[in-house]
């Protein structure tokens, strides 16, 4: 028989919820032993009311869109949708701390090119089949090789080795030490999923998640159902349906006639009207996004640092913010790290429009004019009145940009680190390393300007194993001030997260501020009131 010291270190260790630790300790007559902050925290769960069905109506959406981010897509919609069936085996809290979730512990060896993950006991897929090292093994082992299809897959090159060490861990190797390794793990290219699972079965929906899947039309329409079995308290609704609907107007309309219950992205134009709907509640959070027009920097006419600086020189960011954003953000400065994040490099100039500097640098370039060509869409609201603006501006420096409207659907596949130039964003990720690599690494699949630097992939590996604060804040800089002085990306603005929403909802004090709808995690943390 398990004692209440047995009971706790369970609870600590996230293999016993508060609502069992509760049970038990009551059982044995130790009621009063139990801290007052876990009767809190029980209550406040319990308070949650469990049923209804959730309806959402989500920006992006594509026919090619899977359920997996091992396997493609990653616009909001899809990634909602792929963890309300699947975890990771850590996750980003709405305080932006690291969490466990399939793994209830994790420990570096050697200086941290080892790390070693205790996976939780008790877990099952929706199938019944218990979690198992295997199944850690064989999901992360689909983002290495040659072969691999994952467009994670420049985030694992640094992973030399996955093994099980017994059915409840897993050890890591790294080609050299990374201090944030285990946020890489959090991210939505890394669920976990069976072993053995191919293709074909992965786009069955068997997980681990808050829900399993009854019904999915890629970028279309997905609906899910409660998980009885889940590991955590909750979730709390019955069912969740998730629309895919590029277009803002008629996310809003969704809202307004009460077809839906949460919408993203909102129109900032018109945010007041909205928040002034009846049933209808605003939630807005500084956050990681940022919008971004990144040049092609292996292809004519941006293969040239100075028809780059003249671009970067030839757009006003402080109207892309007023008139994009109606000011729900912040000017940003040509790199994609945030203000809020850890190593925020502050010192460096903030660049203005300057048409003469603009001039200056086509000179330098060996040019009167450019002509270019901006493929873009509304792949955010307000993306085409982003590009127009670019356009405007540009004349007063003898740039001539032809606006190349594109389709929504397949954007990312077809357009986006295709083109040459073009129209994007970002959602930001919670540390630098991660934002780093994925964006600007030339191992990775999503360098959106084909950066390819030889300090620039020095010092990011240097920076990961570095355990001084002080010096790793230098690196960090300096990687910001190679791309801002040298790449290949315009970055305007930094948005932030806007979710809006009926008042019917229950919705925690403290959200995430990493992605609109409280970190796409709001399908598990959220209930009706």
């Amino acid at each position: 028989m398990k004692t209440p010291d047995d009971l706790k270190r369970l609870l600590s260790e996230g293999r016993l919820s508060r609502r069992s630790f509760i049970k038990h300790m009551t059982a044995m007559g130790m009621a009063a032993a139990i801290p007052s902050v876990i009767l809190t925290q029980e209550a406040k769960a319990a308070g949650m009311k469990v049923g209804g069905r959730l309806r959402q109506a989500l920006s992006g959406g594509s026919t090619t869109d899977t359920l997996f981010g091992v396997l493609g897509g990653g616009d909001v919609h899809q990634v909602n949708v792929q963890w309300q069936l699947l975890n990771n085996l850590t996750s980003v809290g709405a305080d932006g701390a690291l969490e466990a979730e399939l793994a209830e512990s994790w420990e570096p060896a050697e200086n941290g090119q080892k790390w070693v993950f205790k996976l939780r006991k008790g877990v099952e897929f929706h199938n019944g089949k218990s979690l198992e090292s295997a199944d850690v093994v064989h999901s992360l082992n689909q983002h290495r090789g040659e072969d691999s299809r994952s467009t994670g897959k420049g985030l694992f090159t640094a992973v030399t080795d996955v093994q099980s060490d017994g059915k409840e861990t897993v050890i890591i190797t790294l080609n050299s030490p990374n201090a944030d390794f285990p946020y890489t793990l959090a991210d939505y290219h890394f669920p976990i999923a069976p072993d053995g699972s191919m293709d074909a079965e992965w786009e069955q929906g068997v997980g681990t998640g808050p829900f399993s899947l009854v019904e999915w039309e890629p970028g279309v329409r997905a609906l899910t159902r409660r998980n009885p079995n889940y590991f955590k308290d909750g979730p709390y609704f019955d069912e969740v349906e998730t629309l895919a609907v590029a277009d803002v107007v008629a996310r809003q309309n969704a809202l307004r006639t009460g077809d839906v219950d949460v919408i993203d992205k909102p129109d900032t134009k018109t945010l007041d009207l909205l928040a002034g709907a009846a049933g209808v509640r605003i939630i807005e959070v500084a956050g990681n996004t940022h919008y971004t027009f990144p040049m092609l920097m292996d292809q004519a006419p941006f293969d040239d640092y100075h028809v780059r600086q003249a671009m970067k020189y030839s757009l006003d960011r402080n109207v892309i913010l007023d008139v994009v954003l109606n000011g729900h953000g912040y000017v940003g400065n040509d790199h994609p790290i945030s203000k809020s994040m850890r190593y925020y490099n502050a010192d460096l100039p903030q660049r203005e429009f300057d048409p003469e500097k603009a001039r200056y640098h086509l000179q330098q370039a060996g040019l009167s004019s450019l002509d270019v060509t901006l493929s873009a869409a509304d792949i955010y609201t307000g993306g085409m009145d982003a590009a127009q603006l670019f356009q405007e501006f540009a004349k007063k420096a003898g740039i001539n940009i032809e606006i190349e409207r594109a389709p929504t659907d397949n954007y990312w596949s077809e357009v986006w680190n295709v083109k040459p130039f073009s129209v994007s964003y970002w959602s930001g990720r919670p540390t630098e390393d991660l934002m780093l690599s994925l964006a600007f690494s030339n191992s990775s699949s999503w360098n959106e300007t084909h950066w390819n630097n030889e300090a620039f992939e020095t010092i990011l590996v240097a920076a990961r194993a570095e355990l001084d604060e002080a010096k790793r804040k230098d690196m960090y800089g300096e990687l910001q001030r190679l791309i801002y002085d040298e790449g290949g990306l315009i970055a305007p603005v930094f948005a932030n997260n806007i979710t809006a929403v009926s008042d019917k909802l229950e919705i925690p004090e403290q959200i995430s501020a990493t992605f609109a709808a409280d970190g796409l995690k709001n399908t598990e943390r959220w209930a009706f009131a």
